[in-house]
């Protein structure tokens, strides 16, 4: 499975959507994921691909993870986890 379609699923999973319910233009709100469950996503991640994620959740908008859609945290875990492979 691609990383991106893993991390659909996982946050398809916190959303509890269907994955062909989330779009990479969706962001967070409009999928009902709250600050709690972002972070519940973030941990989901972190695990999933062994990275680290950094994210403050007290203040994301001063983040260098990028939580603006769905396409934007796709990006964002792929280049994690290509940093990591090298």
């Amino acid at each position: 499975m691609a990383v991106g379609e893993k991390v659909i699923e996982i946050l398809a999973n916190q959303a509890l959507l269907d994955v062909g319910d989330v779009n990479l233009d969706d962001n967070l709100a409009s999928l009902g994921i709250d600050s709690l469950g972002l972070v519940e996503s973030i941990f989901a991640i972190e695990e999933e691909f062994d990275i680290q994620v950094p994210f403050n959740a007290n203040e994301p908008e001063k983040s260098e993870f990028d939580i603006s859609s769905v396409a934007a945290i796709v990006t964002a875990v792929e280049t994690l986890v290509k940093d990591q492979a090298s």
